[in-house]
């Protein structure tokens, strides 16, 4: 093997193949920026390398994945607590993001959120909030990798004006990130209740296209459930069928 670029020897591996295993008096061999092996403690310390980390007290894992989540809102946490979803959104959220949401907002929240994510070993992050444009290129910056859901609604935002104009430029900024190695850009319609049938079922054939994901929230309530059934005759989720 050719001069490594660092060796590290923690205590415990819990490696992805072997699976349910956990390693000892192992270590991970890291050449040109990736893991190239795991071996015996006992040879790896005979292997040249830059560096030798010794963690004789931690856990090497792969990181963590967050498999939803709105990283600028972390500047919210805590506001309009314990209140019903619709009555927290309508009275509240929605009038706070009316007045104070903003590129800068938005980056303030997403690296505040990228440093409590990796500060508690998540790697990995999907994310769907207004300025994706912001959180893909701060997520960029941190190395870490992300699924980007650029958001689409039927309602004015600060990010865009209407159905079209969402797509429009988020789809834009899935062609910038088309050969981004970390960062994906999926399809982020909100919900049924803010996005009508027409829209939801453009982004359905759009994704299909481009072989791209979508996230939606969905049936996260029974008020929300018992709302589309009045007024659609239908649950949320046979109206995506």
């Amino acid at each position: 093997m050719d001069r490594a670029d660092l060796i590290i020897h923690p205590r415990y591996i819990v490696p992805i193949v072997p699976r349910d295993q956990v390693l000892t008096e192992h270590s991970i061999v890291i050449s040109n920026g990736v893991i190239s092996a795991i071996t015996p403690t006992a040879e790896a310390r005979l292997l040249s390398a830059d560096r030798h980390l010794e963690l004789p007290q931690q856990t090497l894992m792969p990181g963590l994945v967050n498999c939803h989540g709105h990283s600028g809102m972390t500047l919210l946490r805590g506001y309009a607590d314990d209140y019903p979803l619709m009555t927290w959104l309508q009275s509240h959220i929605w009038p706070a993001e009316s007045e104070f949401i903003s590129e800068a907002f938005v980056q303030d929240g997403a690296d505040l959120a990228m440093a409590e994510l990796l500060q508690g070993g998540t790697t990995t992050f999907s994310d769907m909030y207004f300025f994706p444009d912001v959180t893909a290129a701060r997520a960029e910056r941190a190395g870490m990798r992300a699924q980007i859901a650029f958001p689409i609604m039927d309602m004015p935002t600060a990010w865009a004006a209407d159905a079209e104009t969402y797509l429009a430029k988020g789809l834009a900024l899935r062609d910038h990130y088309r050969h981004a190695d970390r960062i994906e850009i999926a399809f982020g319609p909100h919900a049924n209740y803010t996005v009508n049938e027409p829209t939801l079922s453009r982004v359905a054939t759009l994704a299909h296209e481009l072989d791209a994901a979508i996230q939606i929230h969905l049936h996260e309530t029974k008020h929300e459930v018992l709302m589309s059934v009045e007024n659609t005759g239908e649950r949320p989720i046979d109206q995506l069928n």
